[in-house]
């Protein structure tokens, strides 16, 4: 089931490599088949998951940045999301997945300032990236959890679980 669920979510990233306006919501796409297989069988195999379609994505993808996406945030957030989750607390949820979004997007400002260029002249407009950045993420979260429930309550009720 794992290499299934990798298998997927590599061709998903795939189809975000050869239609650049789809990127992040394909690469978003691509980490259900992450979100699934934690349900399905628990967060180490998910973490093997979101591996391997990682690497399989930067071997195989003609145009690299939605593996990109996915690997610096799309991938690893199901399972992030599911260890969160299980905390009580609403505002502690939404405080630790926001942090875990900021972090994620400071890591990749700096590593795209450094390798590639300069990002002096966005300087004044970082905090606006920032909260619209925080924004979307609000909505992802709160549709991604929506789709997971849908997993869970449609798909994976109709096929009595896709593991056994």
């Amino acid at each position: 089931m794992g290499a299934l669920f990798s298998a997927l979510a590599v061709v998903i990233l795939y189809f975000a490599s050869v239609w650049p306006t789809g990127q992040p919501g394909l690469a978003a796409a691509a980490s259900m088949f992450v979100a699934a297989m934690v349900i399905e069988s628990g967060p180490v195999p998910g973490v093997f998951v979101f591996v391997v379609s990682s690497a399989l994505a930067m071997l195989l993808l003609p145009n690299r940045s939605a593996a990109i996406l996915y690997i610096s945030f799309f991938g690893f957030y199901p399972i992030v999301k599911s260890f969160i989750e299980r905390l009580r607390g609403t505002v502690l949820q939404w405080a630790l997945k926001l942090a875990v979004f900021n972090i994620s997007l400071t890591v990749v400002w700096f590593i795209l300032r450094e390798l590639f260029f300069d990002f002096g002249s966005f300087a004044p407009h970082i905090i606006l990236i920032y909260i619209g950045g925080n924004a979307v993420f609000a909505l992802f979260d709160y549709g991604f959890t929506k789709v997971i429930r849908f997993y869970i309550n449609r798909i994976r009720r109709d096929f009595g679980g896709l593991s056994k």
